[in-house]
């Protein structure tokens, strides 16, 4: 299990350092302008690249959830949201103003679903014996409230009343939802990390020590 969480944890750590690069180098405004543009810029190649190494990272952590007895529903979220960021990479949204396409709705649908699945499991691992529960709990609810900021556009805009662009900072937003779900997703890798030396730590003295404690 340790290779696993070692390995979910560099792969997640390398699609951050993929994603610092492109807003490094794209050098658009994180504060309105969305991560999906991203893909237009001459190395957006990083956005896949980073989304997939933090799908590969969450399901490497999902497997050592699994192994560690975590309940189903915690595992099968944290696929989801693999699954999911898989597909924001794979299939990019469409350019500004041109009507939504195939690859766009996937892309929009994937995203919400992602959003929606990491503070989802994070909330249920918060209720279990987890290292850090609190600190999985408050970065859920984060990503939760920000999601509703990031969701409350697209729905202004289904009921008819207009919006002023720049009224809500999508971009800021929707930063937020990934660096706490990024966040979760570390701390759970780093807790299961620990909590296995500690129990390798044990059995070398006899003692035990519970699952995800």
């Amino acid at each position: 299990m340790k290779a696993l969480l070692v390995s979910g944890l560099a792969a997640n750590a390398a699609g951050a350092g993929a994603m610092l690069a492109l807003h490094a180098r794209a050098g658009l405004d994180p504060m309105y302008d969305v991560i999906s543009t991203y893909a237009f810029h001459p190395d957006g190649w990083l956005l896949p690249t980073s989304l997939t190494l933090f799908a590969v990272g969450g399901v490497l952590t999902a497997e050592a959830l699994r192994r560690a007895g975590a309940g189903r529903w915690v595992v099968a979220l944290l696929v989801a949201w693999s699954v999911s960021m898989f597909l924001i990479g794979a299939f990019p949204t469409d350019r500004p103003g041109v009507p939504l396409s195939l690859s766009g709705g996937i892309h929009r649908y994937a995203a919400f679903a992602a959003f929606l699945a990491m503070p989802a499991a994070g909330m249920l691992l918060a209720r279990t014996r987890t290292r850090y529960a609190k600190a999985v709990r408050v970065l859920s609810g984060i990503a939760l409230g920000a999601l509703v900021l990031v969701v409350t556009p697209y729905v202004v805009r289904m009921v008819g009343i207009p919006l002023v662009d720049g009224d809500i900072p999508a971009g800021l937003t929707q930063r937020v939802v990934v660096i706490t779900e990024i966040g979760v997703l570390a701390i759970v890798g780093l807790s299961m990390l620990r909590h296995s030396a500690v129990r390798a730590a044990q059995r070398s003295q006899g003692g035990v020590s519970p699952i995800l404690a």
